[in-house]
């Protein structure tokens, strides 16, 4: 059930009404929107009648049912979507946020010059793998804690916020100190105990959804994080395992409409793992903001034949340019800008 208080509600009276949520068994979460307040109810719903006596109260607008199994991730929970600050970039809203960078730290040199590069070339944050989950043990695992702190001062240097994966609860405080967006990887995305912990963290968090994961549960996994008290989630569409092997996966650009009809998370595309190939990236990426997305997370790296992992999808910086550059009329047409 929601809460959804009239406009300009006063503190205490915010207060009032999750005193009265929380006596009654539910847990209240405060969701604070550009016009209205809403107060989320979890708990046991066959107490949700008792609920519907808070609209007696003249400060209550309405009490409604969320019928969704992911109560908070719901778009019920705020209709005007959310946005999501990470250090002074907001992704969400009508500006498209693109997230750009090698998909591993390999050395000062490589992580600072695609730094740079991305930065000229318009992207809003900087992304690169420091702890590199892999198939094979034998495969290049990143330069983990140095790879982070590379990564951190290549950012100072370019002027962006840092999104890096993590992949251990145990190495939040690390992530917490060095980076301003923790990324949750397809092979994590049900990983129950490590989403719980970064649910009680503030720090924005980056979902990717899982390789055999449908909606309904990247939902419920957004749900986890969500249910811990932290609010600034944001959900990664990044391609799916299906019976082709034409393309690394399958991106289901599908899911974009859908999960903005869902949900009032924002809702960003990785074309780059998605496709797992260069010269798809860049379609797929123009498609992706066609199809609604909020944002783009897009591999670049300023030598990809000489790359430790992810050589054949990552973009050359001028091709990752000039992606740019057809972005620009595409975001216009849908109302968007970069």
């Amino acid at each position: 059930m929601i809460v959804v208080l009239k406009p300009h509600v006063t503190e205490e009276q915010i207060a009032t009404v999750v005193r009265m949520v929380e006596e009654l068994d539910y847990r209240a979460h405060v969701i604070r929107g550009v016009e209205r307040t809403v107060v989320a109810c979890v708990g046991d719903e066959r107490g949700d009648h008792q609920l519907g006596h808070l609209e007696s109260l003249a400060f209550v607008d309405r009490v409604m049912p969320v019928l969704r199994s992911f109560k908070l991730a719901a778009r019920e929970v705020r209709p005007e979507g959310s946005r999501i600050n990470v250090n002074g970039v907001e992704i969400g809203g009508k500006r498209i946020t693109v997230i750009a960078g090698p998909c591993a730290v390999e050395s000062k040199e490589q992580v600072e010059a695609a730094a740079v590069a991305v930065k000229a070339g318009g992207a809003h944050l900087l992304r690169g793998g420091a702890f590199k989950p892999r198939t094979s043990p034998y495969a290049f695992q990143g330069m983990e804690d140095e790879g982070l702190r590379l990564l951190e001062a290549a950012g100072h240097k370019a002027g962006l916020p840092i999104v890096t994966e993590i992949m251990d609860p145990h190495d939040i405080d690390l992530f917490v100190e060095h980076a301003d967006m923790l990324q949750v990887g397809a092979r994590n995305a049900q990983n129950f105990s490590l989403l719980r912990r970064l649910g009680r963290i503030k720090k924005p968090v980056l979902l990717k959804r899982g390789m055999s994961t449908k909606l309904e549960e990247f939902l419920m996994a957004a749900e986890y994080i969500l249910s811990e008290g932290n609010p600034n989630v944001v959900l990664c569409e990044r391609g799916i395992r299906t019976f082709e092997t034409a393309t690394r996966n399958t991106l289901d650009l599908n899911a974009v409409p859908l999960l903005k009809q869902w949900t009032h998370l924002p809702v960003i595309v990785d074309p780059s793992h998605g496709t797992g190939i260069w010269s798809l990236v860049t379609p797929m990426a123009l498609a992706s903001i066609a199809a609604g997305a909020d944002g783009l997370l897009i591999e670049v790296h300023p030598d990809p034949a000489v790359a430790r992992s992810d050589g054949p999808q990552q973009l050359k910086p001028e091709r990752f340019t000039e992606l740019m550059k057809l972005l620009a009329p595409v975001a216009k047409a849908v109302g968007r800008s970069l």
